[in-house]
């Protein structure tokens, strides 16, 4: 039985990506990080792809690939899927190489994005909104390709794709003066994991890979547990840039064989790394961004004095999510929880609950009640903010001694997603 060969990008042509990416892509900072390194005692070094033109990594390898389309096919045109950075990659690419590209993003995508994408593409590109999931724009878009003979330039499972995300792993062995001892790496497709960890395999074997991926969406770690690319059912999508239910295949054989580690990261956890981030440092991350950050408290005893690298790899984070970030790291954080509480439906019921039970640091932050005809008992939600974890238990304890208490929501996924 024959062997199928696995493709591993080569450091010839990763070298070659590095010099067609000149004067494209940014050469960006790996910096010491004063804050996390004082937390973790080790050197926490930040690679900032967040500050790529595009404010992502995806150019590198949505230009290489382009880049080396025959002259035939640049004539025909390309074709994208994508809801974020790889639609901005490929916009900006097409305008830097005046070739005509149409991108196809769902609906659901804000149009902040939509507008990045017209920015960087200008008259090369033209946007379709088509369905209401990526799946329905990537199959638009693959049609698209099928019936005009255009080039689909994929997110993360191409050769030229992994080997232009794969300069960031030269550019770091380049700026780096002290031997690295681990990367963190968010992983979605696998593209960037893929290249990188492949350029460390070459030039710095030695270096733990650790691959990062949102708990709600573990496409690598189960596909490499099942010892096959795997399609996951269902996936949370909260951690937009690192949630696909399938990893390219290419990626996926690349990986299981270079990488030191997957872990899973709860999305709650990634919420408190964008607020600390932004609070401490002024750093705009959106959440793929935060991922390999936010790994290093699962490896703090590992990592102290070791010369650690996280790769930051966007900051295209809609400010509109903030209140869903802030909550999220609340949950995560067991300060913030939700109620039914039944109120004696007589006068100064709500005042013994606000004077009596709740804490003198708990706050009130969502209410919600309709007067009822039940002549007993009112029933109302209500969401509660705490200053410590440890404030839960005594709190349900006097809800209940006074009567006030219906159900706690927090564990009642049917329920909650109401209210989150």
């Amino acid at each position: 039985m024959q062997t199928k060969k696995v493709y591993f990008p080569s450091l010839e042509n990763v070298k070659s990506a590095v010099k067609k990416l000149e004067g494209v892509a940014y050469k960006t900072p790996l910096n010491n990080n004063s804050t996390f390194s004082k937390e973790f005692n080790a050197n926490i070094l930040f690679k900032r792809e967040d500050l790529q033109v595009v404010r992502s990594y995806k150019i590198r390898g949505a230009y290489n690939k382009m880049s080396s389309l025959t002259l035939e096919e640049k004539q025909k045109g390309i074709v994208c899927a994508s809801a974020g950075n790889h639609a901005q990659g490929v916009a900006l690419s097409c305008k830097l190489l005046q070739i005509k590209g149409t991108i196809f993003m769902p609906s659901p995508t804000p149009n902040q994005k939509i507008n990045q994408v017209k920015m960087f593409g200008e008259d090369f590109i033209d946007i379709v909104i088509e369905g209401d999931t990526f799946d329905d724009a990537f199959n638009a878009a693959k049609l698209e390709c099928d019936t005009k003979e255009k080039t689909f330039i994929h997110p993360f499972n191409d050769e030229k794709v992994i080997e232009g995300q794969a300069t960031v792993g030269l550019e770091i062995l380049e700026q780096s003066n002290v031997k690295i001892d681990y990367v963190f790496v968010a992983i979605g497709g696998g593209g960037l994991s893929a290249g990188l960890s492949s350029v460390f395999k070459y030039l710095s074997p030695e270096t733990k890979i650790i691959g990062v991926e949102p708990t709600g969406a573990p496409s690598m770690l189960t596909s490499i547990k099942n010892k096959k690319n795997t399609a996951l059912e269902k996936i949370d999508t909260f951690v937009d840039g690192a949630s696909v239910k399938r990893v390219g295949d290419l990626n996926f054989e690349i990986c299981k064989q270079n990488l030191t580690d997957v872990i899973l990261v709860p999305e709650g956890k990634v919420c408190q790394t964008i607020l600390d981030l932004y609070n401490k440092d002024a750093i705009v991350v959106e959440p793929a961004g935060a991922l390999s950050i936010a790994a290093l408290d699962f490896f703090a005893e590992e990592i102290k004095g070791k010369n650690i690298v996280c790769i930051v790899s966007g900051s295209n984070n809609d400010i509109t999510r903030t209140a869903e970030i802030k909550q999220r790291a609340l949950l995560y954080a067991n300060l913030k929880h939700y109620f039914i509480v039944k109120f004696p439906q007589r006068v100064g019921a709500l005042k013994e609950f606000v004077v009596e039970i709740l804490g003198p640091d708990d706050d009130i932050t969502h209410f919600e009640y309709t007067k009822k005809t039940n002549r007993e008992n009112g029933a109302a939600v209500v969401g509660l903010q705490l200053k410590s974890s440890e404030d839960l238990l005594p709190l349900v304890q006097r809800m209940k001694a006074r009567n006030f208490f219906g159900e706690y929501l927090n564990d009642k996924p049917d329920l909650f997603q109401f209210l989150v």
